[in-house]
């Protein structure tokens, strides 16, 4: 656990390192900070189904649906199955298909589609897309999915054993949908376009502004609150193309953000920028180790011919041990890297580091905010 805990304090004094270097404000182009209000993605989703898989599909008498989606298929197809006919399939699996259509997309266009297994097949190698209408929120279709699918997990099993790698209930189809219909975007009529900041930030956008109307002159940008700029852009389709890339290439120099660290509880991780600071404080920290072991026991008749039957019974046994937790100081630190080393000295876990900083925050000597994911 200690080694671990070096490697992750490591990559963090690299990280520190990297960000401590330049003493300057850092210059970063205005598309890295901001987005245009209405130009985005569409998340698009469909019902399928995969046929010709190697007996890794649904198994249908616990998924009925999939039995029913190729009967309908099938009648549309023209062909009839009686009713009440039990159709054992082993090569058919129901899917969910998602792609994300980008703006602007013109029918005939290309997009990568998402493909998971709805059902209990146990694997979609090998596998085909059957045509899939794909639908918006509007339940209108946008697009068609077909095509083979893409597997990147691979697995093996015999005698009782299995051996997976990745997963093999999820693949991906590249080009695998055709767009039919365009989302229809009002942006060339819009004289009026606003700027999106990733991350609110009054004083930021005050400067995009500035340094807009500097380039292009007048009252070209004004900031409407902390995350939107209001650009006045040219009536032609053309020139709004041009404004608009001459826009987002304004370099700007950033300054200090905002101090975060961000911890992740399911995962143990800890991130933090090179703005976290830290005020003199005194930490208690204690060992606590949980041991849990699982004997199973035979026990047999004392004769052959006793009448008694072998019975296996399990003994458990749990163990929990608590060290004593020495106080240990902290002293002011000025950047990332004496904050890494003062919590390096404390030898604590990555999930132990996460309940160190949530107490040093409740107690106010950590100077940045604290966000949990």
């Amino acid at each position: 656990m200690k080694t671990s805990l070096f490697t992750f304090c490591l990559g963090l004094f690299c990280c520190g390192l990297l960000f401590t270097t330049p003493k300057s404000a850092q210059a970063e182009r205005i598309r890295d900070l901001t987005t245009i209000q209405g130009v985005r993605n569409n998340s698009l989703m469909g019902y399928g189904l995969v046929v010709g898989l190697d007996g890794t599909g649904d198994q249908t008498m616990q998924t009925p649906f999939t039995t029913q989606s190729l009967s309908n298929m099938l009648s549309q197809l023209g062909i009839t199955v009686p009713a009440g006919t039990n159709m054992q399939l082993k090569n058919v699996a129901a899917v969910m298909v998602t792609a994300e259509l980008p703006p602007f997309s013109r029918p005939g266009e290309k997009i990568d589609v998402n493909v998971s297994s709805l059902g209990n097949a146990k694997s979609l190698r090998g596998g085909t897309l059957l045509m899939t209408p794909l639908k918006g929120a509007d339940s209108q279709i946008y697009a068609l999915a077909q095509g083979n699918l893409l597997v990147s997990g691979a697995g093996a099993q015999g005698g009782g054993s299995r051996v997976q790698v990745n997963q093999l209930n999820g693949a991906r189809i590249s080009g695998g949908a055709t767009v039919e219909r365009e989302v229809p975007i009002d942006f060339a009529s819009q004289n009026v376009l606003r700027l999106q900041l990733n991350e609110d930030d009054f004083s930021l956008a005050r400067q995009l502004s500035d340094e807009i109307n500097r380039r292009f002159g007048g009252a070209t940008a004004t900031p409407e609150d902390s995350r939107t700029i209001r650009l006045y852009a040219p009536a032609d389709s053309a020139a709004k193309v041009r404004f608009l890339a001459d826009v987002q290439d304004i370099p700007v120099h950033v300054g200090v953000m905002d101090a975060k660290v961000i911890v992740n509880a399911r995962t143990g991780s800890v991130v933090m920028n090179r703005h976290v600071m830290l005020d003199s404080c005194a930490v208690a920290q204690g060992d606590l180790t949980v041991e849990v072991a699982n004997n199973n026991e035979v026990s047999q008749p004392d004769t052959p011919f006793a009448g008694g039957e072998t019975v296996v019974s399990s003994n458990t046994q749990i163990a929990v041990r608590e060290q004593n937790g020495a106080l240990q100081r902290v002293n002011t630190s000025a950047d990332l890297n004496n904050v890494v080393r003062a919590l390096n000295s404390l030898g604590a876990t990555p999930n132990d580091l996460i309940s160190i900083l949530q107490s040093m925050k409740s107690a106010g000597c950590l100077r940045a905010k604290l966000e949990a994911n």
